[in-house]
């Protein structure tokens, strides 16, 4: 057993100098002197212990710790791939990330996103608090370590400096997070370290490699054991197409090593895939893998942890965020490797169930179970979970759930897309679909729709239940005694419907309202404030009721307490008749609407 390199994912907001970090840290790697201080893999940047070292300098002698691991392995993959293709079996692959926020801009939808995936996978992480340099008067003198430099500022910008660093210690705690200042941190384990930095100058970077190492050494230095003589287990980073070559796997090997001609199994929607490696292919030192004219140089083998460009036959069905597995090519050995790496894939991937749930899609497999962490935290059932764009059949299914439960006849994207005819049919069904490219706007609008559906289920049942309501019957105003009873009556406080019953002060059952007429139109319900005229059946006005005398709706028993459940949506003059009309009820019944 060998200590492999830590591997760390960097994200954060677009602009806010995630890249511009790695470069700088590259530059420092190879200002530092030694030969080949830090190479490309495919996908990521290896910083070696030595490198390390001298980027830290005297930072080392200071905090008289005793270095162990040997490097860094720094994922530099734009876009969603960095966190959701870095994946393997219970979680994230990544040891530790590093969370790059501009100081000056704070919070961004990206920012939000990381944190959501991160917490998702349990993943430690660190804050890099970039672009300190733009604060206005800041210094930096190369000879001066951060903290130094820092206590020198003038008052005034020490001031605005520490005024931007507790605004972001704000945000975390609003998320339910602790963060300090690295140097301010008491316990790692429970607050998140700030480190300020600049990727233009490269102040805070000897103290950003410095925690991040101090930290994998401190707390998962047994996690970074591993063989590297053994077969390898990987993670597919990216599918991509090179000329020549065709389709290729950006790989990043964590255990064991791989060599051309090893037999291959990848997990797969459709079934695992089975190749055999034709090349393995490294960038030229240095090379920036962005970069479409990066020159390649083919390799025998490749040991962990590191990254490497696999070209092999029958790759057009790979997926990102996949597992990877080599073996000798035993017909044994492949048989359970098919095995594990399909097991692995369906413990994300979640075909049709009887579960009545939510639908989710996803572009990676990383991207499709930080989806379903995110949603199985707010305890949200899944019924489907699959990659690709959204179908048909996918909005079939969302059809038949919502038949059965509306809350959960509900389609979840992230990073797909909706084909213009599946979305207009959705419009003209009336099925709701969610699709983002941020991870934590399709969990958002989702809890956004199911908060506004149940307001409209509320509001529909309430429709349906007789309101409570107090009205006068007005002097001088009868129109016909009986046969029906019409007179013009005063709506005092809320409203009433035709056909709602009618009851007197001492909640004895007198009539329903048969009609109602304001002017000369007939009309249905009639509101607080209004006066009409009101047609009543099986009622002698003179007998069992008299000009003058104040009337309430007859409300059954159980409509009042499903009323006191949607209380938030009656007014307080409502609310006021409803109990009223209870303790009018409870002369006769001491424990009506009780419970």
């Amino acid at each position: 057993m060998i200590t492999r390199k830590v591997l760390v994912t960097v994200v954060g907001h677009v602009d806010h100098g995630k890249t511009s970090l790695l470069d700088k840290i590259r530059r420092s790697a190879v200002a530092a002197g030694e030969a080949g201080a830090i190479t490309q893999a495919i996908g990521v940047s290896i910083i070696p212990l030595d490198t390390i070292k001298k980027i830290c300098g005297k930072l080392l002698d200071l905090s008289g710790r005793k270095m162990t691991v040997p490097g860094l392995l720094t994922i530099d993959t734009p876009g969603h791939a960095a966190f959701t293709s870095l994946r393997k079996r219970g979680g994230s692959l990544a040891d530790i990330a590093i969370l790059v926020v501009d100081i000056n801009e704070g919070f961004k939808p990206q920012t939000l996103e990381s944190i959501e995936i991160l917490r998702a996978h349990k993943v430690p992480f660190i804050i890099a608090a970039n672009k300190i340099d733009l604060i206005h008067g800041w210094k930096w003198n190369q000879q001066t370590l951060l903290l130094e430099a820092i206590n020198s500022l003038d008052y005034s910008i020490q001031g605005e400096f520490e005024k931007k660093m507790y605004d972001l210690v704000g945000k975390f705690n609003e998320l339910g997070l602790q963060a300090e200042r690295f140097d301010r941190v008491q316990d790692y384990t429970k607050q998140l370290a700030i480190i300020p930095v600049s990727a233009l100058t490269g102040q805070g970077i000897p103290e950003l490699l410095m925690v991040l190492t101090g930290l994998a050494q401190k707390y998962f230095e047994a996690k970074l054991q591993i063989e590297e003589e053994g077969n390898a287990k990987g993670t597919l980073l990216e599918v991509t197409e090179e000329k020549g070559l065709g389709t290729t796997l950006n790989t990043i090997i964590y255990n064991g090593h791989l060599t051309v001609n090893d037999t291959i199994v990848i997990g797969g929607i459709d079934g695992p895939i089975v190749t055999k490696i034709r090349a393995l292919l490294e960038p030229a030192e240095l090379a920036e893998m962005r970069e479409k004219k990066s020159k390649f140089q083919n390799v025998k083998e490749v040991f962990a942890a590191t990254g490497v460009k696999i070209a092999a036959p029958g790759l057009d069905k790979a997926v990102a965020g996949m597992p990877l597995r080599s073996c000798s090519g035993k017909e044994e050995d492949i048989a359970r490797l098919k095995e594990e790496v399909q097991q692995e894939i369906g413990e994300v991937l979640v075909q049709e169930s009887d579960e009545v749930g939510v639908i989710i899609k996803a572009d990676t497999i990383g991207g499709l179970e930080a989806l379903k962490v995110l949603l199985q935290e707010k305890q949200v059932p899944i019924s489907s979970a699959n990659l690709g764009t959204i179908t048909k059949r996918d909005i079939s299914q969302v059809e038949s759930i919502r038949d059965k439960n509306e809350f959960y006849g509900i389609l979840l994207g992230f990073n797909v897309s909706i084909p213009p005819d599946i979305e207009e049919y959705c419009k003209v069904k009336g099925l709701k679909v969610i699709a983002h490219d941020v991870i934590y706007k399709v969990i958002e609008d989702y809890e956004q729709h199911i908060s506004n559906l149940k307001k409209e289920i509320e509001l529909r049942e309430l429709s349906t239940l007789i309101r409570p309501c107090k009205f006068l019957l007005l002097k001088g105003y009868v129109f016909r005694q009986n046969n029906p009873a019409i007179a013009g009556v005063e709506i005092e406080v809320g409203k009433i419907r035709a056909g709602d019953p009618i009851m007197d002060k001492n909640g004895r059952r007198l009539t329903t309202v048969k009609s109602m007429k304001e002017g000369q139109d007939n009309i249905n319900t009639a509101e607080q404030g209004k006066q009409l005229a009101m047609a009543m059946d099986d009622v002698t006005i003179g007998r069992q009721v008299q000009e003058g005398d104040f009337l309430y709706t007859d409300i059954p028993e159980e409509h009042f307490k499903k009323l006191k459940v949607l209380k938030k949506y009656l007014s307080k003059n409502e609310l006021e008749i409803l109990k009223e009309i209870a303790e009018i009820k409870r002369k006769h019944d001491p424990v009506w609407g009780v419970g």
